[in-house]
């Protein structure tokens, strides 16, 4: 992700002698979709006119009055992309609307790009900046169905604890005992190799990477560490994250899973995002207060907080996100904020005094999230809190389930489900309206695509575990 116009990017790509153009966007709930065309069909006028598309039967975007839409391709966003056969390159698009040749409300990159603009009006800063830990397993077999008269899912991996116990050549005694995966070396972290092809391909894509790891949890967990960048770029960037490390696994035989909780008493997925603001390349998160932080950086903290529970319905988008934070797997089901406390919602690391890299860390996301829709919610709570003033209270640094009972049923807790968090953005998200950032077409929109597709679905389908409570009542 190079920044060249489309000019240069036209010209780019007869030098490389380019077959195809494969133009993508991110669709409301937060899948990438693309469609593919000869490389000839990307002129310089494409970029400002853009190519027609269908988008009637695109996921959450039920409301379109009119199914003709405009892809408008981003020439910044241009990238080689080396998983296709014939010679392709890829790039991220706007939305726009043919008649008004406005962006689409609905599109994920326009509520991102009204975030940034709005921002910067506000006077507070000109710049928010993102550092997403996305966690991820990657497995060696996945099977599931659901059907009338039953339901089953298996995920396998050599790593898994699970596969000790099996006969044969391909057993050496290196599985990862649960919840002990933490920066094990290779022979028993098998996936180095293959993080490190990752990191190699997002790099060739112009994404900085600062570093990869195993994560906690048996059975392939894994993190892949970009550098920071600003909102609606690392939005992309994510995008680009995700899709190299399914196609990257996959390449290897392997399958690549963001979804946040596949395995059962063990850590999940999440995404710790860390956020900072900056005016005039100036941080604005540093200073004197608590943990190194400003008087503006604990407001943005009191923001978040007041509205943590909202926020959920953003960055913890999926009934299984739920199954991620419950008690006692290091995820963040206090809405307090501590300097170490991992069971918080916001942490301050402390692993560095420069200001430039003073930040905070919300802990309470995973990558089901659609980044461009997580990371503007983020930024508008904060932005709340900074311009309401808001007092975060006092720190949290001890566990708060060491608490007594009386005190822990004062702290905030993450919503139970996603019910539960669509039902607290329900009553408040008059923050995310300022400056028509999310529309009340989109909050809407959001809340009845989860309940009528996910949670609905959900709730009427009997649970294989039910079988082992209630088949003997």
């Amino acid at each position: 992700m190079i920044h060249r116009t489309p000019r240069q990017v036209v010209q780019f790509l007869k030098q490389r002698k380019i077959e195809f153009i494969d133009l993508r966007f991110m669709d409301f709930p937060g899948l990438p979709q693309h469609c593919t065309y000869p490389v000839g069909e990307l002129t310089e006028r494409a970029f400002a006119r853009g190519i027609g598309f269908d988008g009637s039967s695109v996921r959450g975007w039920e409301g379109l009055n009119e199914s003709d839409m405009l892809l408008v391709p981003v020439a910044e966003t241009a990238v080689i992309d080396p998983f296709f056969e014939r010679p392709t390159a890829a790039m991220v698009c706007d939305i726009r609307d043919p008649v008004t040749r406005k962006e689409y409300s609905r599109s994920p990159r326009s509520v991102a790009r009204k975030c940034e603009a709005w921002l910067k009006k506000s006077g507070v800063a000109d710049e928010a900046r993102f550092g997403p830990e996305a966690e991820f397993f990657v497995f060696d077999a996945v099977n599931f169905e659901q059907r009338v008269n039953g339901a089953h899912y298996q995920v396998d991996s050599v790593e898994g604890v699970w596969n000790r116990g099996q006969a044969g050549e391909q057993n050496k005694g290196n599985q990862i005992r649960l919840r002990e995966g933490y920066f094990p070396a290779p022979p028993v972290d098998t996936l180095s190799d293959l993080r490190s092809e990752m990191v190699a391909i997002l790099q060739g894509f112009g994404i900085e990477v600062e570093g990869h790891h195993h994560e906690v949890a048996t059975g392939g967990q894994c993190e892949i560490d970009m550098r920071h960048d600003g909102l609606l770029r690392m939005s992309d960037k994510l995008m680009y994250y995700k899709y190299v490390a399914r196609q990257t696994a996959a390449r290897w035989g392997k399958t690549a899973t963001f979804m946040p909780k596949p395995l059962f008493t063990d850590n999940g997925s999440g995404m710790h995002v860390h956020f900072s603001l900056f005016k005039n390349r100036r941080p604005l998160f540093a200073g004197h207060k608590y943990a190194g932080l400003s008087e503006v950086a604990l407001w943005a903290i009191g923001g978040i907080l007041k509205h943590a529970r909202s926020l959920c319905a953003f960055c913890a988008p999926t009934t299984n996100s739920y199954k991620r934070l419950v008690p006692g797997y290091e995820a963040p089901t206090h809405m307090v904020y501590a300097s170490r406390n991992r069971s918080a919602a916001v942490r301050i690391p402390l692993y560095s005094d420069e200001p430039a890299k003073k930040r905070l860390e919300f802990r309470t996301p995973d990558a089901a999230a659609n980044p461009y829709l997580a990371f503007a919610a983020l930024t508008m709570a904060a932005l709340d809190g900074i311009q309401q003033r808001i007092d975060p209270g006092d720190p949290m640094d001890i566990d708060p389930e060491t608490l007594p009972a009386g005190e822990l049923t004062k702290i905030g807790h993450a919503p139970a489900n996603l019910e539960e968090a669509l039902a607290a953005l329900a009553e408040d998200h008059g923050y995310l309206l300022a400056g028509n950032v999310f529309t009340k077409d989109v909050v809407e929109g959001w809340m009845r695509y989860k309940r009528t597709t996910e949670i609905e679905p959900l709730r009427i389908r009997p649970h294989p575990y039910e079988f082992c409570m209630y088949y003997d009542v």
